[in-house]
Order: structure tokens, then C-alpha cells, then sequence
């Protein structure tokens, strides 16, 4: 009998909460980190889903605390925030074995390499992204939104890992739904969709509208639109392949989004809870600096957010 491979998700936010879903819904074995209310709900009624995709699903998934599990994994999905990533340094450790597999799915980009320095040298960490429209609706509760689950995973520059279990990984996420793609050059993928959360999350929050008043012309749209272009000229300056047509691609990106979404980064900054700005606006302007590339649109959008540095 073949082994199972087992999952571990590390984060059930609105993305962790998505991949755990799907991938539960499609019979894997799957186990959920989460916390305070959110776990409790899990633990007693089940992981729910309310998918656009899929459904809605009430989904019994082993879920615990870090502290709790004590098992080792497979395959760990790391989803959590940035600015938690060393908090589950420990748990990463534990959980692995020699031949895990640790793909990080954060809005952070150079997550993988960030990882490979708090774990051991032997494992496995690959670098990955992801475009969904999912949150935390209720504890317990995960929605997606919208037609989009893309996931896109690969290895790291002098990293070098068996075809056949990445190759494996895939399967599993496709035979559950998810648009599961390898990628040739996780560097170029994921620094793509950084530019893209960071001018999609930075415009929502700044104006403080959903999507649906950034699709339309307006000076909405142009704050989009002149992030993405910056941005796309500090991948350049890094030597990274950028796209040509990465404002184009951003905006069809931003355009099949479901009008009535908003970003976790807007959701945060208006709950008054910790959020990625540093990540997704300071982090860049660092870049555009040390590239000595000006991005007056970054910096205006700074201004207003400066005292959440």
C-alpha cells in the first residue's frame, strides 16, 4: 500500500485555510496549525469552507497549536504572515524530517531564502507563491472568492531536489482543485507576484476601497498602475527577468478579481492589527534605494503610512 503523503499547514488563514480545504475535501491527510478561537471552532465543528469553487464544505481536519504537534511531515506549507516567520522557526524543525518539503506561500518576497537560514542546512526549502482571494470569515470559517487558485512552487537557485517529489506535490494539488504550477524560476515567479500584492494591497488600503473602484478608470487605477510600474523597474535594476508587460499583467490580474474582495493588508490596517506594510511598501522603497531607483509613487503612498513603520 502506498504511503499517503502527509501535509502540514502551517498558518489557516485565509490561504493556509484554502490549500488545508482543498486538499482535506480531496481525501489527503492534511493537519492544521492554528490558534486561539479559529482552532477552537475547528477542533469542535470542523474547518469551514465556503468556496466559489468549491462549494461550502464543513471539513473535519486534524488541527493543533505548534506546541501541540508532534508528528513529522511531509510536506510543510508554511502561511503565515511575514513578520511571523521566526516564530515558527522551532516548529519547522521539528516537524521535518530529511526529506520534507518546506514551501513557503507568503506575499513576502525571499521567503525561501529567509527560511533556509533558521532551519538545518539539510532541509528542504523550496519558494513559492499564490493568487487567491481568501479570508478568515469566522473562526473556523475560511471564504474564497472568485475563480482564482493558482499556486506556483519551485526550487530556489543551488537548490536541487528530486523531480519526482515535486512532480508529486503537484498532483495532489491538482487532483484538489488548485491550479498547482511548477515554476522554471521561483525568483522571477515570486518577485512577480510581490509587485502585484504590493501594488494591489498598497492602492486598496490607501484609498481604503474594494476592488471594484480600482478596475474602473480613475486615480485609483493610476496608483495601481504607477506602483506596478516602479516596481517592475527595481526587478529590473536587481537583474531579475521581469516581463515587459508586467503592468499589463498586473492589471489582468487585478481585473479578474472579484470586485467586492480586499486585501488582507487593508483588512489589518483597518482592524488596527499587525500588518505586511513593512513588507510590502518600506522593503521595496529599501530596494528602489540601495538600486538608487526613485519611486516617488511608493513614496507617496509612504506618507501616508509612515507612522506604521
Amino acid at each position: 500500500m502506498i504511503k499517503k503523503t502527509n501535509y502540514l499547514v502551517v498558518g489557516t488563514g485565509g490561504v493556509g485555510g484554502s490549500i488545508a480545504g482543498f486538499l482535506a475535501l480531496a481525501g489527503k491527510d492534511v493537519t492544521c496549525i492554528a490558534r486561539g478561537a479559529h482552532l477552537q471552532a475547528i477542533r469542535e465543528w470542523g474547518l469551514k469552507l465556503k468556496s466559489d469553487l468549491k462549494g461550502t464544505h464543513y471539513l473535519k481536519i486534524s488541527a493543533c497549536t505548534s506546541e501541540e504537534f508532534t508528528g513529522k511531515a511531509d510536506v510543510i506549507f508554511v502561511c503565515v504572515k511575514g513578520y511571523s516567520l521566526e516564530s515558527i522557526a522551532g516548529l519547522i524543525q521539528k516537524a521535518s524530517h530529511k526529506d520534507t518539503l518546506i514551501i513557503p506561500i507568503l506575499n513576502v518576497y525571499g521567503t525561501g531564502d529567509k527560511i533556509q537560514t533558521m532551519v538545518n542546512g539539510g532541509t528542504m526549502v523550496l519558494d513559492g507563491c499564490i493568487y487567491i482571494v481568501s479570508f478568515v470569515s469566522a473562526p473556523g470559517e475560511i471564504t474564497q472568492m472568485g475563480k482564482i487558485f493558482r499556486l506556483v512552487y519551485g526550487e530556489r537557485k543551488g537548490t536541487v531536489v528530486p523531480p519526482q517529489k515535486i512532480q508529486a506535490v503537484q498532483a495532489d494539488l491538482i487532483e484538489s482543485g488548485i491550479k498547482a504550477v511548477i515554476s522554471e524560476d521561483i525568483n522571477r515567479d515570486t518577485f512577480i507576484k510581490w509587485s502585484f500584492i504590493s501594488a494591489m494591497a498598497l492602492t486598496g488600503a490607501y484609498f481604503n476601497v474594494p476592488m471594484r473602484e480600482i478596475q474602473k478608470a480613475g486615480e485609483e487605477r493610476e496608483i495601481f498602475i504607477g506602483l506596478s510600474t516602479e516596481s517592475a523597474e527595481v526587478g529590473r535594476k536587481l537583474n531579475i527577468p521581469v516581463p515587459d508587460d508586467l503592468v499589463a499583467y498586473n492589471l489582468r490580474i487585478l481585473d479578474s478579481l472579484d470586485p467586492d474582495s480586499t486585501a488582507s493588508l487593508q483588512k489589518d490596517i483597518a482592524k488596527g492589527h499587525e500588518s505586511e506594510i513593512d513588507d510590502l511598501l518600506f522593503n521595496m522603497i529599501r530596494m528602489a534605494e540601495k538600486s538608487g531607483i526613485k519611486v516617488p509613487v511608493y513614496q507617496k503612498v509612504a506618507e501616508k503610512f509612515v507612522c506604521l513603520k
